[in-house]
């Protein structure tokens, strides 16, 4: 039997996971997304034509890969539908976990107060309601994409949890949906959705068991995992490699490889801990050419250096194998590129990540820049300087970088 490999996020999200799963779909024969929602998304460049993915696994574009949406993530009908709009013959190459539990309206709107109400101390969220929808299903109040299935019923239950929680609802300043409009979209997601969802838990088992190569795909970093991630500045949802075979139904046994993504630099949305941030004009410089805005949100992403202490946290409790280095042609022509070795806490030297990341101060170790990087696609090609930083990477860290990606494009890419 045939084992899953992962492809996960080690840093704070946007890593560049996207362009990595498209260029490696052509080997694979299912993409699977375990996790997460809307909140999270992939840009893929192909052929300069620009592919920006929220739920769809990255092997869409992809004729003969075939698409899993997981039990764990939480799906937002009318964002899938929209994306699904995008591509041609989707039957038979896209499959959606009838145990996924939904992501509705409500979920934004509780999203958006609850983050209002907090004033200074709002987590960040992107507000698509991806927390609110995470809460419902473990408080075991949730819906679940079978239920689109008796549109009726499906509405029937969803006034009466307005009903229920009615006062909630009020203070928020949230208005119950009108039935009619809200049975006529359930109708429209059941006509729509419905010839692609199934139990994804028994497909992928089979698919393994025939030898299939399956791929899982991770959403968003694991810096942001609600155990593990740097607390409360997380996601609602597991983003490390163990999250993900639970978005999935596998166990551990059916583990492959497990590739970890990383950005040549450090880059965070929202608010929370980030020690190798640079508020400089050196950062401005880096968000700048890496053209670091959210993909789903459009904010402006916080910048800094390499943080080598954390990508080494994150891939022990991964399990990673082997990275891919993202966006590397973004540090070109800086006359010194910096690289976060270790940390300095309470007075001492530390090389761990402690509860309270906040309170760390970065120790730098300094390498000559590098120029005439973009388009590169053999290692042997590669400045000096480039090399260089690439080893004292792997020498911190402790995993071999095995793919390099020196621009947006699917083709401008070393493999190893």
């Amino acid at each position: 039997m045939n084992k899953a490999d992962i492809l996960v996020g080690i840093q704070w999200g946007d890593e560049g996971k996207g362009k990595i799963v498209d260029r490696l779909c052509a080997e694979y024969d299912y993409v699977c997304r375990s996790a997460g929602g809307h909140n999270a998304g992939h840009t893929i460049v192909v052929n300069g034509e620009k592919y920006a993915l929220h739920i769809m696994p990255s092997g869409v574009l992809h004729p003969n890969c075939k698409n899993i949406i997981g039990n764990g993530v939480v799906l937002n009908p009318e964002v899938l539908i929209s994306e699904m709009a995008q591509f041609d013959n989707l039957e038979g190459r896209l499959f959606i976990s009838n145990r996924a539990h939904l992501n509705l309206p409500h979920h934004a709107l509780i999203d958006k107060a609850k983050e209002k109400s907090k004033g200074e101390n709002a987590i960040g969220t992107t507000g698509k309601g991806i927390g609110p929808s995470y809460a419902d299903k473990i408080s075991r109040t949730g819906h679940r994409v079978c239920e689109l299935l008796e549109p009726e019923k499906l509405c029937y239950d969803l006034l009466k949890d307005y009903e229920n929680n009615k006062n909630l609802y009020e203070a928020l300043e949230i208005k119950a949906p009108e039935q009619g409009e809200l049975l006529n979209n359930l109708k429209r997601y059941k006509e729509i959705l419905s010839p692609y969802i199934c139990d994804t838990t028994r497909l992928i088992w089979q698919a393994l068991e025939e030898d299939k190569k399956v791929l899982l795909e991770g959403a968003q970093g694991s810096l942001l995992d609600i155990d593990h991630g740097t607390y409360p500045y997380v996601t609602s949802s597991s983003t490390i490699s163990a999250g993900a075979l639970c978005g999935m139904g596998l166990n551990p046994h059916q583990v492959g490889k497990v590739i970890g993504i990383v950005k040549a630099y450090t880059t965070r949305v929202g608010h929370g801990p980030f020690p190798s941030e640079d508020k400089s004009e050196i950062g401005e410089r880096i968000g700048a050419v890496g053209k670091e805005f959210g993909v789903t949100t459009g904010r402006k992403r916080r910048c800094g250096w390499f943080d080598a202490v954390s990508v080494k946290y994150t891939c022990k409790l991964n399990g990673v194998d082997e990275l891919a280095l993202m966006k590397l042609d973004v540090l070109e022509n800086f006359d010194e590129i910096k690289i976060c070795k270790a940390y300095e806490y309470n007075g001492e030297i530390i090389d761990y990540v402690p509860t309270d990341l906040q309170n760390c101060t970065p120790i730098y170790e300094s390498i000559n820049g590098f120029s005439k990087l973009a388009g590169i696609k053999k290692y042997e090609d590669l400045p000096i300087n480039a090399k260089k930083y690439i080893s004292k990477i792997e020498e911190i860290v402790g995993v071999k970088i095995k793919i390099i990606s020196t621009s947006p494009e699917r083709e401008d890419t070393i493999i190893l």
